[in-house]
């Protein structure tokens, strides 16, 4: 990601029941998630429901209930959900666009002539995705420009489609996690007063183990999930002419890579691909605006993408409340005192921060304002016990790309699973949050790079004094 993200002050929120009658309209939420999602819900639209009696529930436990209800409105309307919304909306556009304009095509006719099969594919996607966080520093940027690219192609190719999935969203967790520009990195290396290119260069002994790791389990999985009579029968289809839209993408990274606001990179990307498509004969006006007067509506992609985006805008919306009621109870600030008062030693203040990070990431569902919540805990734990300021940073953010990008009812997981709808063109199956979670194997890694580091305190010594 490669967002601004701003806390605003919310009053203080009481509850019939305390901590619990908080929790409750949270636990609701990702029981109901989990559940939908194990059942194979379709898509978000789902959550809808679980979502507006998860809310209901808080506002009959809060004992106020017009503060509960402002703070609700507070928290949807925030500045970070505007922009992840336009966000969604035009990489939604561009996914269309692309579509329309033999983009998929060209790149199901460059795999036939490199003779790429479906595992071959697999794992190219999660290497390019890889390259392409770590160039521009979002995760949401890449799941939004790579899905609608290589998830139909590789599902034409006769990919294992959770595998293929997992790939993508496995390589917007490694540039979330390691590249210079990510908020991730940005927030956990600055809110520890630790230098950026020190901290990136620290993280280089977590990260490739883990990106190994993955590859082999993309490698191994795809290769005996893929569909090889369907990737032979590929080889005769596809169509070169879309591959001047490869520029469409490569313009979006470049101007990511200038360090352009994300809205603008995405825009300026819809106004290119719609300019080639047109110039190109490659999108008919009819597709960029007519009016069917008998049935009184219009068409366009961009409505068609709009419509795309509906669904995770409604999602957030609703969530970002809800959040934002169970953030006003203060049961963050209780947890940070608890666990203050009991972390005695270097190894427990480690674990101690991996454990309060865990909780906030697991309440808020987004990692910067887990990482906000938890700033002067960690500071301060970690400074009183000879934490280094480059491995507090680091626990922080390995926390951070881990359960948003597995768990089932977070954010990058949801919009993973969104993304795979534009395969449903090529008749290629979308694959559901809780599939997408289990094959994101970059995240495990971490997630074993995590245990072994706080087990066996690897790297603990190699930090100077200066470092401190």
């Amino acid at each position: 990601m490669n967002i601004d993200q701003s806390q605003e002050n919310s009053p203080s929120l009481d509850f019939y029941g305390g901590v619990l009658g908080a929790l409750l309209p949270f636990l609701l939420f990702v029981i109901g998630v989990i559940a939908i999602a194990l059942s194979g819900a379709p898509d978000e639209r789902g959550f809808w429901p679980v979502l507006i009696f998860a809310l209901g529930l808080g506002l009959l436990l809060c004992k106020d209930r017009t503060a509960y209800s402002e703070v609700v409105v507070s928290g949807m309307s925030e500045k970070i959900v505007m922009i992840m919304i336009m966000a969604w909306i035009l990489a939604s556009i561009i996914g269309v666009l692309m579509t329309l304009t033999g983009f998929v095509d060209a790149l199901l006719w460059l795999s036939s002539l490199l003779h790429l099969t479906g595992s071959g594919f697999t794992i190219s996607t999660f290497v390019i995705c890889c390259i392409v966080s770590l160039s521009t520093g979002s995760s949401f940027a890449t799941i939004l420009i790579c899905t609608p690219l290589f998830y139909p192609t590789g599902g034409m190719l006769g990919a294992y489609l959770p595998a293929l999935a997992g790939a993508i969203i496995g390589g917007a967790t490694f540039g979330d996690f390691v590249a210079p520009i990510s908020d991730t990195t940005i927030a956990s290396a600055l809110s520890q007063n630790a230098e950026i290119g020190a901290t990136v260069k620290s993280r280089l002994k977590y990260v490739f183990p883990a990106a190994i790791l993955a590859l082999v389990g993309y490698g191994i999985v795809s290769y005996g999930n893929s569909t090889t009579a369907q990737a032979l029968e590929t080889q005769h289809l596809g169509d070169p002419r879309g591959l001047p839209m490869l520029l469409v993408p490569a313009y979006i990274i470049y101007l990511f890579l200038k360090g352009k606001h994300l809205l603008h990179g995405l825009l300026f990307g819809v106004l290119l691909g719609t300019f080639l498509g047109l110039a190109l004969n490659l999108l008919p006006w009819s597709q960029v605006l007519s009016l069917d007067l008998e049935n009184f509506v219009a068409k366009s992609f961009i409505i068609d993408g709009i419509n795309r985006a509906v669904g995770l805008s409604i999602f957030t919306i609703l969530l970002m409340g809800l959040v934002a009621g169970l953030k006003a109870s203060g049961l963050m600030n209780t947890l940070v005192d608890f666990a203050t008062a009991r972390a005695k030693t270097e190894k427990q203040a480690e674990g101690w921060i991996v454990a309060v990070m865990s909780i906030a990431v697991l309440l808020t569902t987004h990692s910067i304002v887990a990482i906000l919540m938890v700033t002067d805990f960690t500071k301060k734990t970690g400074e009183a016990l000879a934490v280094s300021k480059i491995r507090r940073a680091n626990l922080l953010s390995l926390i951070a790309c881990i359960f948003p990008f597995v768990l089932p009812y977070f954010i990058p997981v949801i919009l993973m699973a969104n993304m795979t709808n534009t395969g449903q063109e090529f008749g290629i199956s979308p694959v559901s949050p809780i599939e997408i979670g289990l094959y994101n194997f970059m995240a495990w890694g971490l997630l074993l790079m995590t245990m072994v580091t706080l087990v066996s305190g690897w790297g603990r010594n190699k930090m100077n004094k200066e470092q401190m």
